[in-house]
This record gives structure tokens, sequence and C-alpha cells, in this order.
């Protein structure tokens, strides 16, 4: 089966179908995020501290990092942070930038083989990332849009990504390191969005036999109860081939979805995980009270 290694400097993690789900905690990213924004941007990392601390504490297997901050030196603050969040917490990273320069600049400082997100299939952004991913032996986040943008049509989307795949062999990248993001859709805007997403994760698990990813959260942009229905669509997507998604580990619903994926697709074993979470605590003074007994019941 496909395996993706990604590392940090101390602790290995491998992307697989016959894995537990990777959980990439999607904080770090100052996108709509104001005032996380301006701390960056002036070189204070507190709010970066705390929620790469909250995250690997609620259950995330990987962080992405983000620094793409209007009018900033990207490259600068990404190196930053990734320094920052790496002598915190020993978990891989995600390296997620559109520029080369900031692609760079986290690469050099990185400890480990991290993950990049990512590259689209427009021939620019192939000629310019694909030679950076081999050249650093990096794994890489493909999504599945061109230059012709997001088609609406699961096939198109199948054969940009079965593009990104080829022309990444043709770098002397394996499949294996290419992590395919087939483009989640709001359920709201298009009622198809669930049956086309399942759909092409199972031609990307049998057809190209790749692992996969996407931003969670879209799924449920504009409709309201959105962790429950991002927990669904996480069991059923995992059902249906992912491997992996960019999301906020926070959110104890989405965690749970993710945790019941594990046992119900059998990776979660003797469900460990599960029962070390949810098994209901021993009532007190009971474990002391059955020893007891069964001291009495050797005597007599």
């Amino acid at each position: 089966m496909t395996e993706t290694v990604i590392s940090s400097a101390t602790k290995e993690i491998v992307i697989g179908f016959d894995r537990p789900f990777c959980v990439i905690g999607e904080r770090i990213n100052p996108t709509g995020r104001k005032k996380l924004a301006a701390e960056m941007k002036e070189g204070d990392y507190s709010t970066v501290e705390a929620d790469a601390l909250a995250q690997v504490a609620a259950g995330a297997t990987m962080l992405d990092v983000n620094a793409g901050i209007p009018l900033a030196d990207e490259p600068k603050i990404l190196a930053e942070t990734i320094q920052l969040v790496q002598s915190l917490v020993d978990v891989p990273l995600s390296i997620d930038s559109s520029i080369i320069e900031a692609l760079e600049a986290g690469i050099a400082v990185y400890k480990g083989r991290p993950l990049i997100n990512s590259v689209t299939g427009e021939e620019e952004v192939l000629e310019r990332v694909l030679p950076l991913i081999k050249k650093y032996d990096c794994a890489v986040v493909a999504i599945s849009n061109d230059e012709t943008g997001i088609s609406e049509d699961p096939d198109v989307r199948f054969d940009v990504a079965k593009k990104i795949v080829d022309r990444a062999h043709d770098y002397g990248i394996k499949p294996c390191d290419v992590v395919v993001d087939p483009l989640v859709m709001p359920i709201g805007a298009m009622g198809t969005a669930g049956r086309q997403v399942f759909a092409l994760l199972h031609r990307l698990k049998n057809e190209l036999q790749v692992n996969s990813t996407c931003g969670a959260s879209n799924i449920s942009f504009g409709v309201p109860n959105r962790h429950v229905l991002n927990a669904h669509f996480l069991s059923m997507a995992a059902g249906a081939g992912m491997t992996s998604a960019i999301m906020n580990p926070l959110h104890e619903e989405e965690m749970a979805g993710v945790m019941a994926a594990n046992v119900l697709n059998g990776v979660d074993k003797d469900c460990r995980k599960w029962l070390t979470r949810y098994r209901d605590p021993a009532p007190a003074g009971g474990e002391a009270a059955g020893r007891e007994g069964r001291r009495r019941r050797r005597r007599a």
C-alpha cells in the first residue's frame, strides 16, 4: 500500500490507507485572523505558540504552518515560525505557502522531512515547485485545479490530479510522495459535493494509488451546525479512502469523527484510543473494593 513518510527531527509519521487518519492542525494560519496576522507581522509569536501546543495536546498528528500576510516579509516570518514551532512540539509540519522563496526559506530551517503545501496543475506552478520538491526530497500536496480554475466536474479534477502525479514522476518524485487534495466543494452551494468527493477519493485510492487530504471545513461553509457536519464528512471521507485532512483538532466533534473512522476502518487496534478517551471512569473506590472482595474470596 502507498505510504507517505513525513518526519520532524525526532518523530516520523506515515500517511497511508492502513494507517490511522492523519490530522493536520490548521490553526497556524493568519488568513482571516487579523489579530494573528498583526502579531506575526510584528514578530510576536505568542498566539502561534499557544496554538501549536493546544493542537498537539488535542491530538493533531501534524501541524500546517502558514505565514501568508499581505505586505509582510513572508520568507522571514515563515522560517521564524517553523523554528519556533519545532522547538515546542515534536510532530512533523506541513509548510504552507504559494511563494517559492518562502517555501525555500522554510525548508532551509526545517528539521526532518516536511510536507509542502502545495502545487497545482498550472504549468508555471509545476515548473517552479516540483524541482524544489525533488531537490529537498519532500512530499507535496497536489491541489486539483489548473489554469482553467476549479472544475465542478469531478472527472476533470481527477484528470488534473493525474497530470500532477505524472509530472511529478517525470521529475523523479514517487507517487507516494504526492498527497492529492481533490478540492471539497461547499455542500450548501452544491448538493452533490459529498458524492463527488467520495467518488473522487475512491479513484485516487484505486486508480492513482495516492494518499489524499483536504480542507475539511470547506464542506460545511455557509450552513449551520458545522462541526457535526464536518465530523460526519470526515468519517465518510475516511471510509472512501481519504487519509488525512487539514482541520481544527480543537473541535471535539470533528476529532470524534476521525476517531470513529479509525475504529470502523480497523486502524485503531482493539479500539484502544477510542476506549482511552471515551470509556466511563470507574466509580470512586470501585477498584479498591474489587480488590478487597477478591482477597476475601481467596481467604474463604
